[in-house]
């Protein structure tokens, strides 16, 4: 493992601190993680500051761990929007408290928090957000939190020092929609734990291998769509085929009702959320995903590099840079890595999987081509990056 790195020019970093609501399953809740051991193998001083205790990914023991709340994870959307005021109030004394210099925040409420903070106190530090979707599309939904997180990313976000984003296309989002300025935005793509992976062994006897087993991750929501991958398996009307999708979130019964009106409950399985997903990854025959909306989905890359073919929705952002297409069409797009479709779209997601069906010779080929593409992503590579643009805020 590398350790010690140069930094660029002189330290600025004296105490770093990281915001984010919690460390439950998700990909900025991964990327905090190793962030956080990565300083500490590097003797970094870092905080971690949740607003939820929910802890599901491994973190050093020497990491400092505060709370500015300790919230129920299913208060209203009302209750989040009200609270921000006091919890950037708390936030500012804490930094002051800790002598933070650079405050790091990950995903879109605790960056309102991180922004608003530095205007409650007269205690200097760095603002660096992290925003790691694609907001026009994260928040299209004609509901108050989304009409509310687009206005407040509008007028909050170009006060940052730095804002990442974790994709060219989520950054362009930013730029073209939301008034960030171009001089403050970096991109920096989510770190891989190659060495972690490669090191996990498969489950053996989940998978029947009489059927051709589909696999995704992520939330239950309505923007990772797992009803139009469904409803495309719906389409195939082909019984030998299983799709095992792994996470936990509020459309769980929905879901269960929607396997059952389309008569596929020997087929679909809604297997839960599972700290360590590899072990399923490596044995199945196709990573499957059906996303309306991403940043740059850690997941995708997480499959990648287990060997597994992809086949995707092209959103807006993030997959199509992971997958290198170079030419969006109105059909299925065939890359070195896969297959990409349009999002929404469960006729051609059903094309898709046909492709893969009729094609053994495409999937072997995207199996060798996936792992070599994933070394663009390996853990240390990325996080120096984190480090050297906070190290660069000053």
């Amino acid at each position: 493992m590398e350790k010690d790195f140069q930094l660029n020019n002189i330290n600025n970093i004296k105490s770093l601190g990281i915001l984010i609501y919690s460390l439950s399953g998700g990909g900025a809740e991964r990327a905090v993680s190793h962030l956080l051991a990565f300083c500490i193998e590097n003797n970094i001083k870092v905080h971690l500051i949740l607003m939820n205790a929910t802890i599901k990914y491994d973190i050093p023991s020497e990491v400092n761990i505060h709370f500015i709340e300790k919230s129920n994870p299913n208060e209203s959307g009302i209750l989040k929007t009200i609270k921000i005021p006091l919890l950037a109030y708390k936030y500012s004394r804490l930094l002051k408290k800790l002598q933070i210099s650079h405050s790091l925040s990950f995903l879109t409420r605790p960056s309102f928090i991180n922004i608003i903070s530095k205007r409650l106190t007269n205690y200097k530090f760095k603002v660096i957000t992290n925003e790691r979707a694609f907001p026009s599309l994260q928040y299209s939904y004609k509901n108050f939190q989304s009409f509310f997180n687009k206005k407040m990313i509008r007028l909050l976000y170009r006060k940052s020092d730095v804002l990442i984003s974790n994709s060219i296309g989520n950054s362009l989002d930013l730029i073209n929609n939301f008034n960030v300025p171009p001089s403050k935005m970096k991109v920096i793509h989510n770190p891989i734990d190659l060495e972690k992976i490669e090191k996990i062994e498969p489950i053996n006897n989940f998978f029947d291998n009489d059927y051709f087993n589909l696999i995704t991750l992520g939330r239950l929501d309505v923007g990772k769509n797992h009803s139009m991958l469904i409803e495309a398996l719906s389409l195939l009307d082909n019984n030998k085929i299983r799709l095992y999708i792994f996470g936990a979130g509020d459309m769980q019964e929905e879901l269960e009702m929607l396997i059952k009106k389309l008569k596929l409950e020997k087929q679909v399985i809604l297997a839960g959320f599972d700290s360590n997903p590899y072990k399923y990854l490596k044995k199945a025959h196709l990573f499957i995903f059906g996303s309306n909306h991403e940043g740059f989905p850690n997941v995708v890359l997480e499959a990648m590099a287990c060997g597994l073919p992809v086949l995707t929705t092209n959103c807006q952002s993030g997959p199509s840079e992971i997958m290198k297409l170079e030419h969006a069409l109105e059909d299925i797009m065939i890359t070195d890595y896969g297959v990409l479709v349009p999002i929404k779209n469960a006729k051609l997601m059903a094309k898709g999987i046909n492709y893969f069906l009729s094609n053994k010779e495409f999937i072997d080929e995207c199996k060798m081509n996936v792992l070599q593409r994933t070394e663009d992503f390996r853990k240390n590579k990325i996080l120096k990056e984190y480090i050297n643009v906070i190290n660069a805020t000053n």
